[in-house]
């Protein structure tokens, strides 16, 4: 069985956030992280990016880091999509 980007994704923002599974199930496109996760801070925001490069084997550039990045689920589930569809 393959493990969506999503669930994957979802699995990722809760082993490193240390967040409730079923809080992150309940996760939509409109969900905000940055800035309304109080355990998503800036510390955590660079151990998330090194965990997402190392668990979807992608590259981030700082370029590619900006506040949309991590605003919404949404846009971050986009964003690895994005680039696990280029690597």
């Amino acid at each position: 069985m393959t493990v969506s980007i999503d669930q994957k994704l979802r699995r990722v923002l809760s082993d490193v956030l240390g967040l409730d599974a079923d809080q992150v199930a309940a996760f939509d496109a409109d969900t905000g992280l940055f800035g309304h996760l109080p355990e998503l801070d800036s510390m955590a925001v660079a151990g998330l990016l090194t965990e997402l490069e190392d668990r979807f084997d992608i590259v981030i550039d700082e370029d590619e880091i900006d506040g949309e990045l991590m605003e919404t689920y949404g846009s971050l589930l986009a964003f690895v999509k994005a680039k696990r569809e280029a690597a």
